[in-house]
């Protein structure tokens, strides 16, 4: 919840953002954006869930505390306040139970806002803001308590028409506008980003050297959620997943109380949140350290697969693209193994064309990737022209976009399907920044190739106390 006292506030980053989204709202005819942070959440009697910002608020303030809304008047004439920050008033008492506030002046001054009031003074403040106003922008349905209040100020507002007094005429959604901005990361951004991808991937690396034959999946888990601490990171980007042998075939299986056995393989997808930013990783190891000959062949694939998304990541290339070049390499693969029919299927074409690929691998091979683990921003090109289907055009995949790269193979027991493979699930999943040439991978201090990720837990094995 409290501001990381030791983290320099970048002060300019935030400002910058502001003046972007301003210079934006003035494009589209001026008005007053409301950007609310999240809420605190009761988890059960007088204790909270822990807290965590909104990301677009703190995307364009840094502020961590809760209990605050960003105001940002387009139309401020010189002198007034263009950003006013509501946020909690200094309360020694409450500070003593609760931890440091800083207070609208200490807020307003560290976080270079032009003004910042008690959140107690919201509701008479912000009809006096919104009086005159064009429009408002902000979040529609993303708040309900948010609606509700917009409501009462739009009607005191209305209520002093007869004094000459207008209310804003037009609604805008804010989000989209927020969403392209964050869709292209700083270099700010990206430092810390890559920063966080180290962190996790020391994580992965830990848990595949603590892995053996006995071990619980909720122990391999504690070593990811102690690396992450160990090295700074605030909390898990998301729900860990630790899965041995069959559980890996569920998508997002969360870590139990299951035991890895010999001969299971163990897919963990977990990664860190640091400063805001999340990572994700996913890799698949050999519990007892060895591939067996059908692992290896299938991690093969699916690690081939991962190497043509790989290629097909660059800036100009659609987001689909990617994905495709991963269809075609694991529905190859489907075919070789004998996995899909290939009495019925003569062709990889023929494979994809009726998506007989989809029972082993159903989801999509990346995802926007920043402030949260699924980021914003489209997949699709809103302003184009729909195609012969009516689906919208694929995204132009631009530079500083950072996404996943995560294809997987998860082929459950049925009677159609080779007993050798039965109940292997594998993923392999990368974070990756677009460039102009291809892309950068921020995750590879932790191995894929099989051979290293044996090596790597040998060493971990040979390092190990005895028992």
């Amino acid at each position: 919840m409290n501001q990381p006292t030791e983290l320099s506030i970048a002060t300019d980053v935030y400002r910058s953002r502001r003046e972007r989204l301003l210079d934006a709202l003035r494009a589209a005819g001026g008005g007053i954006a409301i950007v609310p942070t999240a809420r605190e959440v009761l988890r059960n009697r007088d204790a909270d869930y822990p807290y965590r910002h909104d990301s677009y608020f703190y995307y364009l303030t840094g502020f961590t505390e809760p209990e605050a809304v960003l105001v940002l008047d387009a139309g401020a004439k010189s002198g007034k306040p263009a950003s006013t920050l509501f946020c909690r008033a200094k309360d020694p008492k409450r500070e003593t139970w609760e931890g440091f506030r800083f207070g609208p002046e200490g807020a307003r001054e560290a976080f270079g806002l032009d003004a910042a009031l008690p959140v107690d003074e919201l509701d008479t403040q912000m009809p006096r803001l919104v009086a005159d106003a064009p429009a408002l922008h902000y979040g529609f349905g993303a708040s309900t308590e948010l609606d509700e209040q917009l409501r009462r100020w739009l009607d005191t507002v209305r209520a002093q028409s007869r004094s000459g007094v207008t209310a804003p005429a037009v609604l805008h959604d804010l989000l989209p506008v927020l969403d392209e901005m964050r869709l292209f990361k700083d270099e700010h951004e990206l430092a810390i980003m890559r920063r966080a991808a180290r962190i996790s991937a020391e994580a992965h690396r830990r848990a595949m050297q603590a892995c053996r034959p006995g071990v619980r999946e909720y122990e391999l888990e504690a070593e990811l959620l102690y690396t992450f601490r160990r090295r700074g990171a605030q909390a898990p980007a998301y729900g860990s997943i630790v899965a041995a042998g069959a559980n890996a075939c569920v998508l997002h299986y969360p870590a139990g109380n299951a035991i890895a056995r010999d001969g299971d393989l163990i897919l963990i997808d977990a990664a860190c949140e640091l400063d805001g930013y999340a990572s994700d990783i996913t890799r698949t190891f050999p519990a007892n350290g060895r591939f067996s000959p059908a692992q290896r062949e299938l991690y093969d694939i699916v690690l081939a697969a991962q190497q043509a998304a790989i290629d097909a990541t660059r800036a100009g290339a659609n987001f689909d693209t990617p994905h495709r070049a991963a269809v075609r390499v694991l529905s190859q693969g489907l075919l070789d193994t004998g996995i899909v029919d290939r009495q019925r299927f003569s062709s990889v074409d023929d494979v994809i064309a009726e998506r007989a690929y989809t029972p082993f691998y159903m989801h999509r091979t990346g995802h926007w990737l920043g402030m949260d683990v699924h980021d914003c921003g489209d997949y699709r090109e809103r302003h184009a022209a729909p195609d012969e289907t009516g689906a919208l055009p694929s995204r132009v995949l631009q530079a500083s976009m950072t996404l996943t790269i995560e294809p997987g193979l998860y082929v459950r027991a049925a009677e159609n399907v080779p007993e050798r493979y039965w109940n292997i699930g594998i993923r392999i999943e990368d974070d990756a920044i677009v460039t102009a040439e291809g892309c950068e991978l921020m995750t590879r201090d932790v191995p894929v190739a099989a051979g290293e990720i044996e090596a790597l837990m040998r060493d971990g094995q040979a390092g190990a106390p005895q028992a």
